[in-house]
C-alpha cells in the first residue's frame, strides 16, 4: 500500500501536465500583417494603410498629404472636384524681358559699349525720364527697355558718338504699396513674379479682422488705370496697390 501510494502522486502529476499542454496549445504562430494592429483590434475597416509622404519627410508632409485627400480647399482638390480659376488682373506679372513698360520709380542699368562715362546706373525720376551725360533728359515712361536704348542710341547718334551700341537693362523695379488690414501696411520693394499672396506675407500677414479670400489691385498700364477684386493668387506687377478689406464678422 505504501509502494503505491507513492506510485499514485507522480502518475498524477504526469496526467495534469499533459491536459494541460493539449489546452494551451496553438496551431501556429500568430502573424500581425502590413493593415497592423488596428486592423488586427478593430478589423480591416481600421486598418491604415501607408502614407505617401511626397513633400521631403516628416510629419507635417505626411499630415498634408492625408488632408490634400480629404479636405476641399486650401490649397488641395478633393476628389471628384475641379479646380476654382480666377480671372487674373490684366498686365500679369512683370518679368525680365522688352514687353515690360518702364514708369517711376524703376531703376535701369545703361550700358553703352566702349563709353564707361555713359555706362551707369540710372534711376527714373518723377517726371518719367532718366538724366545722362552729353544727352540730358531723356523720356522713359511707357517705354520698354528696348524702346529706351534706341532713343538714347538715336540722341547719341546726333552729334556725339558715331554709331553707338546701347542695351538697357532693369536693375530694380519700382516699389508696390498694401494698404488696409495687414500687420504692416506700406510701400516695398516689388520682386518678379509676385503674387498678391507673397505682398499680404511680405506685409506681416493678416491682421485678425482681415478679408482673406479676396483683396483689391489697383493696376496702371499704358491702357490705363483700374481696380479689381481678385483672389490672392492674382500676379502682380510693380506700382500696383493691393487693399486688404475688413470682414463683417
Amino acid at each position: 500500500m505504501p509502494v503505491a501510494r507513492a506510485l499514485r502522486l507522480p502518475i498524477t502529476a504526469v496526467v495534469a501536465a499533459l491536459a494541460l499542454s493539449g489546452c494551451m496549445s496553438t496551431s501556429g504562430p500568430v502573424a500581425v500583417g502590413p493593415q497592423g494592429v488596428d486592423a488586427v483590434t478593430y478589423g480591416p475597416d481600421y486598418a491604415s494603410g501607408p502614407v505617401a509622404d511626397a513633400g521631403g519627410g516628416g510629419a507635417i508632409s505626411a499630415l498634408r498629404s492625408a488632408f490634400a485627400s480629404t479636405s476641399p480647399g486650401y490649397g488641395y482638390a478633393a476628389p471628384g472636384t475641379a479646380p476654382v480659376v480666377y480671372a487674373a488682373a490684366p498686365g500679369g506679372p512683370a518679368g525680365y524681358d522688352n514687353s515690360y513698360h518702364l514708369g517711376p520709380g524703376d531703376k535701369l542699368r545703361v550700358v553703352v559699349y566702349g563709353q564707361e562715362g555713359l555706362t551707369n546706373s540710372y534711376a527714373i525720376d518723377a517726371a518719367g525720364s532718366i538724366t545722362m551725360p552729353l544727352i540730358g533728359s531723356v523720356p522713359a515712361r511707357g517705354r520698354t527697355p528696348a524702346g529706351l536704348a534706341g532713343e538714347i542710341s538715336a540722341r547719341l547718334r546726333n552729334g556725339f558718338i558715331r554709331d553707338p551700341s546701347v542695351a538697357v537693362e532693369i536693375e530694380s523695379y519700382r516699389p508696390f504699396f498694401i494698404l488696409g488690414e495687414v500687420q504692416a501696411p506700406g510701400q516695398y520693394p516689388y520682386v518678379p513674379n509676385m503674387t498678391v499672396e507673397s505682398a499680404v506675407a511680405i506685409a506681416g500677414g493678416f491682421s485678425p479682422r482681415a478679408k482673406r479670400d479676396q483683396v483689391t489691385l489697383t493696376h496702371t498700364d499704358a491702357s490705363g488705370s483700374g481696380r479689381f477684386v481678385v483672389p490672392l493668387g492674382t500676379p502682380m506687377s510693380p506700382g500696383d496697390t493691393v487693399f486688404v478689406g475688413e470682414r463683417w464678422f
